[in-house]
């Protein structure tokens, strides 16, 4: 079972981001997932600068993908698109379909299916692998035994579940966290700089709910399957994504590689993640076909 860094959701200041990629070059992961997924006014961080990062962190060894906008919603944003589709250097996680129009076109193969194009059948993925992809991250919602009926084993296609992290839930054309401000969107301050991990909303009751994300709604707790290692294998997963959050992340990762790579005790694992200072509680009701936000 391979490792894989997903793309950093948040807005963090710039040092940090360099800071946090820079850790993850020692880092015990195969994979990483560099761009921006969720906002375009998110570009203190540039094109150019993924890039950078993307050559530094293939020179450390780690298998590089450039991740595309998972909504796209203006000429500007399909410009930066088509030059993260159109480089040569490394491959692409398409982040819809707009995305997989241009690696299409540009003749570029092979690429990920990214987590929020909705795929749900084996047809449709056999399609896509005509297509050129080589790697697909199944939507969150689906149950393992779900995920290895859509793709089982042998398989053309290496696929990848959501690990750990927070469950992006959905995209809006509008800001919720600028709404939130009572800002405009295209006047929204940036205010998402200020939530490192999102922008935590509770219930009526008072219960940790949904994360606000600029036009992202995750959910308030972070999916985690780190105990799921025979239902993972039995779905023939190859690959485990990550997510980023603002503390204990260097934590999480070893848990999950003493885990996957050295065959710790997941249960064991489960308890020494829940003890960390993370942003949420664990949950993994989803791969079991439970409500999603069951306590792993």
């Amino acid at each position: 079972m391979e490792l894989t860094i997903g793309p950093l959701l948040y807005w963090w200041p710039r040092a940090a981001v360099f800071d946090f990629y820079a850790q993850l070059a020692d880092a015990p992961v195969q994979g990483i997932v560099l761009g921006e997924q969720v906002c375009s006014r998110r570009n203190e961080i540039r094109f150019e600068d993924w890039l950078a990062l993307a050559r530094e962190l293939r020179a450390a060894g780690k298998d590089v993908r450039l991740a595309t906008l998972a909504l796209v919603m203006s000429e500007a944003e399909l410009r930066t698109l088509r030059r993260v589709c159109e480089q040569d250097e490394f491959a692409v996680e398409a982040g819809d379909t707009a995305a997989l129009q241009v690696l299409a076109r540009a003749g570029r193969r092979p690429h990920t299916l990214g987590p929020h194009l909705n795929i749900y059948n084996a047809e449709a993925l056999q399609e896509h692998a005509r297509f050129g992809a080589d790697r697909w991250v199944a939507p969150v919602e689906l149950s393992l035994d779900a995920v290895g009926r859509i793709n089982p084993a042998p398989s053309s296609i290496a696929t990848e579940v959501w690990g750990f992290g927070r469950l992006p839930l959905a995209f809006s054309a509008r800001c919720f966290t600028a709404r939130h401000h009572r800002l405009q969107k295209d006047d929204c301050q940036f205010r998402c700089r200020d939530d490192a991990d999102g922008l935590l909303l509770r219930s009526g009751e008072g219960a940790e709910f949904l994360a606000l994300n600029g036009v992202q709604t995750q959910s308030a707790a972070l999916q985690c399957l780190i105990a799921q290692g025979a239902a993972l294998c039995a779905a023939g997963v190859n690959r485990l994504r990550l997510s980023p959050c603002a503390q204990g992340f260097d934590a999480v990762i070893a848990q999950f590689d003493a885990v996957f790579g050295h065959a710790a005790d997941g249960q064991e694992a489960l308890a020494a993640l829940r003890r960390l200072p993370l942003p949420g509680t664990l949950v993994d009701g989803f791969a079991r076909r439970a409500p999603g936000l069951e306590a792993a």
